[in-house]
């Protein structure tokens, strides 16, 4: 009896450790939070008020991204994604909707200038980050504003756009995307070959994400600077699913001083919600196709809403994030993995504790209790990703 009585105490007081291990380690991550820039490479704030604004220096009612869930969060650096759909490569315009997204953008930083700053170089983001402002630096997520002309690279890097994400849901003159299964180009279209290049010459990012695997190898080739992956995750974990990186395009990546950003979305993190996801998508398409309308039809939308919400896939956990970091550090080091969200771009579908800006700590908790060192953390939280933009910069610099 008395045997059994130590034992109780002995557990007892096992789990009050821990609990106090643990409260510890989450007060650590909120500081460190704080402490350090957090970069975030793919927010679609522009596109989610596109339709309808919302004043984001206050807390809304819908979205993942304000200023006060960004600063509890501890988010310093959120690109905002300049998002063309695909529809715009064959109706035109799509130079149009980057320039009124671009000028959405201008206008946070005009109305809010005590919240948010524009930012074009690494070094502001940093000065930016000392006085307490957030950054919104720029990324546009399809290069169909390109529009065939060289000039508007330098047209775009004036605007404020530091990355391009090569395309997005469908091949286009750039070359081909993950998306599609046309194969129009093979990889990049001779256009593209040319477009890299100059995206190197100005000083843009070039983005990875959503391209072909055969894309992705030919600008590697191409590149004199290292590339990024802004919103990508780890394909072992869903396979066959060409729009996350494989391991050996992970090494490549790292190979060429890259670094790939870890995408929040359920889908992208786990196999079997990926699979639910593509079947719900596959019925969407047949429905579009069976009633002759498009995406952006208040019907479709309203349909799409419900039926979502009559077919749940669940979520991941906020843990698997962590896996995936896990497996890019174990496979490439630490040096070439970060955080590219996807607020406000992959709907309802963001894992448990980590549903908006404000619960990043979170993540940090994770990797605090998987034995990350406070440089690693730094260096997932925006260190890897400065380093690729420093380099981008450089080279343009000094050409």
């Amino acid at each position: 009896m008395k045997q059994l009585f130590l034992l109780f105490i002995f557990i007892l007081i096992s789990c009050v450790s821990q609990k106090q291990k643990d409260g510890l380690l989450i007060e650590k991550a909120y500081k460190l939070a704080k402490q350090n820039l957090i970069v975030d490479t793919h927010v679609d704030v522009p596109y989610r008020l596109h339709d309808k604004m919302d004043d984001i220096s206050q807390r809304t009612n819908g979205g993942d991204f304000d200023y006060p869930r960004a600063k509890k969060g501890g988010l310093d650096v959120p690109f905002m994604s300049i998002y063309i759909p695909a529809d715009y490569q064959k109706k035109g315009g799509a130079k149009d909707i980057a320039d009124s997204l671009i000028d959405m953008v201008e206008k946070f930083t005009k109305d809010w200038p005590d919240k948010f700053a524009l930012v074009r170089s690494v070094a502001e983001a940093k000065d930016n980050f000392k006085k307490g402002l957030i950054s919104l630096p720029m990324g546009m997520e399809n290069g169909a504003p390109i529009e065939g002309n060289l000039a508007n690279v330098s047209y775009f890097h004036k605007r404020g756009i530091r990355y391009i994400t090569l395309t997005h849901s469908k091949d286009n003159h750039i070359g081909d995307s993950s998306y599609d299964t046309t194969n129009t180009w093979n990889g990049l279209s001779p256009f593209g070959k040319e477009l890299v290049e100059e995206m190197n010459r100005v000083g843009i990012m070039i983005d990875i994400s959503h391209v072909s695997d055969s894309t992705f190898y030919q600008v590697i080739k191409i590149s004199k600077t290292p590339i990024m992956a802004s919103h990508s995750s780890c394909r072992k974990f869903t396979p066959g699913w060409e729009r996350n990186m494989n391991d050996d395009m992970i090494k490549t990546l790292a190979q060429n001083g890259g670094v790939i950003q870890i995408n929040f979305g359920s889908a992208f993190l786990d196999s079997t919600i990926n699979k639910e996801s593509l079947k719900r998508w596959g019925h969407l398409d047949e429905y579009l196709i069976e009633h002759n309308l498009d995406r952006n039809n208040p019907k479709v939308k309203a349909y799409w809403k419900k039926y979502k919400k009559d077919n749940p896939v669940g979520w991941a956990d906020v843990s698997l994030v962590a896996d995936h970091i896990d497996h890019v550090v174990k496979l490439v080091g630490i040096d070439h993995v970060g955080i590219g969200s996807d607020f406000d771009g992959v709907g309802d579908s963001l894992p448990t504790g980590l549903k908006d800006a404000s619960e990043l700590p979170n993540l940090i908790y994770e990797l605090l209790k998987r034995g990350y060192s406070d440089q690693d953390i730094e260096k997932i939280c925006s260190g890897n990703i400065l380093r690729v933009w420093t380099a981008v910069e450089n080279y343009s610099l000094n050409r």
